[in-house]
């Protein structure tokens, strides 16, 4: 039975037992979506977001869209799990001399939150000239830095992992171009620092499934297993009806993850509702973050819906690694 590790006990974590008679390996929260569409006069959509345990409840980092369809980050607060309530403006932003980033260009969007040791970071993109990925830290998530310039433009789905590996930082990125690319694989590069960042390999490629066909990205920070690395992608496959983006799983060696051990070749969500299926971009299942529980292996995923609304999934690590290894190729 596979096994969490460096995972503390979450109590209080969001769950919902697996329906009877269910077979999948991942099943949705039967009051889906948890998040509205018209959330205040400023925003009207709150999705692709991330959520961790913080101080006995639950906080986060959340993209949230204006009715100009720009996107903003925002701290957000739950004392569950399941409602979720925004503070009053966007985070602020301060560079590493201490001064205030203004809000320019398109939007900040898609957060994951990753904590390392005590300290909180936020990967997102950042879109001026040309979309980025970005990095931001906190302890507290009232006062945010933002390292300056980490990685040139055109690279989106950054995911630090959450511990160093052989004395390194570790981050998952996916190469793209000036939009929303049809292509697109994973890397894993490497820092000392957090700043300088370098000896990129692929770990996976694109295609090696119908429901990845186009392109793959990162999505909640990986968890550690006594099997390795646990990470969650998304996958992106053309239709005559457009793109359907859908939730996979990959296992990576835990010394070397740029070693792929196991390959789900079976998507693990997909669109299928009508939150789903339906909304400002339709057909959209994204991943962004996960809530653990390590003593009963209890998992809480949450994921964009629709590019319009904020869905949460369950699932336990043994059913989840054994699905996974199960349907490897």
């Amino acid at each position: 039975m596979s096994k969490l590790l460096n995972c503390d006990e979450c109590k209080n974590m969001p769950w919902q037992d697996r329906p009877e008679g269910s077979f999948r390996p991942v099943w949705r929260y039967s009051n889906n979506p948890i998040t509205k569409r018209e959330y205040n006069e400023n925003i009207d959509r709150i999705f692709n977001s991330a959520l961790v345990p913080f101080d006995g409840e639950f906080i986060g980092v959340f993209r949230a869209d204006t009715y100009q369809n720009r996107s903003f980050l925002y701290v957000g607060h739950s004392k569950d799990g399941y409602s979720i309530e925004l503070e009053d403006k966007p985070l602020v932003l301060h560079n590493e001399n201490g001064e205030v980033l203004p809000n320019v260009g398109y939007s900040r969007f898609d957060p994951r939150v990753i904590k390392i040791e005590d300290v909180y970071y936020v990967v997102f993109c950042e879109y001026t000239n040309a979309v980025t990925t970005a990095i931001a830290y906190t302890k507290d998530f009232k006062n945010f830095t933002q390292i300056n310039n980490p990685f040139t433009p055109n690279y989106r789905n950054g995911v630090l992992f959450p511990r160093k590996i052989n004395d390194y930082y570790k981050i998952l990125l996916r190469p793209c171009d000036a939009g929303n690319s049809n292509f697109g694989d994973i890397y894993v590069s490497e820092s000392k620092d957090l700043h300088y960042w370098g000896n990129a390999k692929l770990l996976l490629s694109a295609g090696f499934s119908g429901w990845n066909w186009t392109k793959i990205g990162g999505g909640p920070a990986p968890i550690e297993t006594d099997e390795g690395w646990l990470i969650l992608i998304h996958g992106v496959t053309s239709t005559c009806s457009g793109w359907i983006y859908s939730m996979g799983g990959i296992i990576v060696d835990k010394d070397d993850p740029s070693k792929v051990l196991y390959r789900c070749d079976d998507f693990l969500l997909t669109p299928d509702t009508d939150y789903e299926k339906t909304g400002f971009t339709p057909n959209v299942v994204f991943p962004t973050s996960v809530i653990c529980d390590g003593k009963t292996g209890r998992m809480a995923i949450y994921y964009g819906a629709s590019d319009t609304y904020t869905g949460l999934a369950f699932t336990q690590i043994d059913i989840l690694v054994d699905y996974i290894k199960k349907h490897s190729k």
